[in-house]
């Protein structure tokens, strides 16, 4: 066959596949779910933040019941008793008097009403310390919310990632299916060999293996995600296709939110509060206590018959007393003192958590954003670079077609732009996982 045959019947295969559609996978139409849509379910269904708000809500609990720690404490009592007694008396001038099945009844109540006070201030410092449990609560549950939105946003968006995978892989499946049939039509017609249709396949079934374990690592990551949003894993839904990027983050301006807006420096800074109200408590202890003290007391006596004539058959009483009572510590064997010591070096651990929180959380922060910058001078690069390799692809396919080119140099160029697709499909994902991290460290994924 001369060279202007074979251009003829290329000429004809070309207008023959410009009809072919793409080869994808017959699936029932699923809805779609945003990130935001994510989000919503975690911040409703996840236990663990169902968790977190459990304890937040009963921190708040012991904050509002610290407010009665200034009511006085008031206590009813109150008691019935039935006698029946037998007595035996015997007097000086030897007389003697005995009777047996004497019943008698007796009532008794009683108020009593004990008011602090004066304890040394202990009360305001406990106060403010449940106060500050409270306002902890909150933080703690905050910085559970931010790690898990974070956790979610990174797990949707590697599905993202696997879905954008198996769409470069489909687009190789076409390249192949063409290779397929160019092959198998050079060989109908004498001009390819048996080698490079075999060829063709074989890679075309790799490619199809590779869709498989690829769909079922997409499925897997589904999965995990379903668990943390709190819903069965049959659950089926479908992602968006791309991954989007904030603008442009400075360094300057995370770093000078950290402290005022990084949840874990939050919480190193209200533990030092709690610590230093916990040693306003032991110190209170060195103090001496007054309390207000009243009662009022209620008695009845009704006995049926009495063997001593000066003993009543009925009495009651009732009335009121008060008065203050002061406690003054002396001595405890040194118990203030060591408690006292002990909150004194909890505080100061306290202080060098959030010391070392701080030069912890700043590292990160500069990690990361080394890492996000990174990735988006890789991002960039990959994005310039996955053009150049569609278009080598082409050019060498369509010199293939002629027979001016080999097997191995398609070969060579298909694997080149599967190897650029799969570096721009990681360099997105990890340039999103840096910006994530640094909101999280913001504080800014709420």
């Amino acid at each position: 066959m001369n060279k202007y045959a074979l251009i003829l019947v290329v000429f004809f295969y070309g207008i023959c596949q410009a009809q072919t559609t793409s080869h994808t996978k017959a699936t029932n139409k699923l809805s779609l779910l945003r990130l935001e849509d994510v989000i919503e379910q975690v911040l409703a269904n996840n236990y663990g933040i169902r968790i977190a708000r459990n304890d937040s809500a009963a921190l708040a609990i012991e904050k509002t019941f610290s407010k009665e720690a200034y009511l006085p404490r008031l206590n009813a009592i109150t008691g019935l008793v039935f006698n029946n007694n037998d007595q035996y008396q015997k007097f000086n001038d030897g007389a003697i008097r005995e009777r047996k099945g004497i019943q008698s009844d007796n009532t008794s109540a009683a108020l009593a009403l004990n008011w602090p006070i004066f304890n040394g201030l202990r009360i305001y410092a406990t106060r403010e310390r449940a106060a500050a449990l409270q306002q902890l609560g909150a933080l703690n549950l905050c910085n559970s919310l931010l790690n898990t939105i974070a956790q979610a946003s990174n797990s949707y968006y590697g599905i993202v990632q696997q879905k954008q995978q198996i769409k470069a892989i489909e687009e190789q499946i076409q390249i192949n299916q063409e290779r397929v049939k160019l092959a198998d039509y050079k060989l109908s017609i004498g001009a390819g060999t048996k080698q490079d249709l075999l060829q063709s396949k074989v890679d075309l079934n790799a490619q199809k293996a590779t869709q498989f374990e690829q769909a079922f690592t997409l499925q897997q990551l589904k999965n995990d995600l379903n668990t943390l949003m709190g819903q069965s894993t049959t659950y089926e839904f479908d992602v968006t296709d791309s991954i989007p990027f904030k603008p442009t983050l400075s360094l300057i301006e995370l770093q000078q939110q950290l402290e005022t807006n990084n949840p874990q420096l939050l919480v190193a800074q209200k533990n030092i509060t709690i610590a230093q109200y916990t040693l306003k408590e032991q110190k209170a202890e060195r103090w001496p206590t007054i309390n207000f003290n009243s009662t009022y007391n209620f008695n009845l006596l009704d006995n049926k018959a009495v063997v001593n004539p000066f003993q009543p058959l009925f009495s009651r009483n009732k009335g009121f007393n008060y008065g203050l009572t002061a406690s003054i510590p002396l001595f405890n064997n040194g118990t203030v003192r060591r408690n006292i010591q002990n909150a004194t070096l909890n505080l100061k651990r306290e202080q060098l958590v959030l010391d070392n929180q701080k030069l912890q959380i700043n590292l990160a922060m500069i990690q990361a954003y080394n890492q996000y910058q990174a990735a988006q001078q890789l991002l960039r690069l990959e994005e310039e670079n996955i053009v150049l390799a569609r278009e080598n692809v082409q050019i060498v396919f369509d010199v293939y077609r002629l027979n001016s080119s080999t097997l191995i140099q398609l070969k060579e160029a298909q694997k080149s732009l599967q190897d650029a697709f799969t570096r721009l499909i990681r360099a997105r994902f990890q340039a999103k996982q840096a910006e994530t991290e640094l909101l999280r460290l913001k504080g800014e994924l709420l």
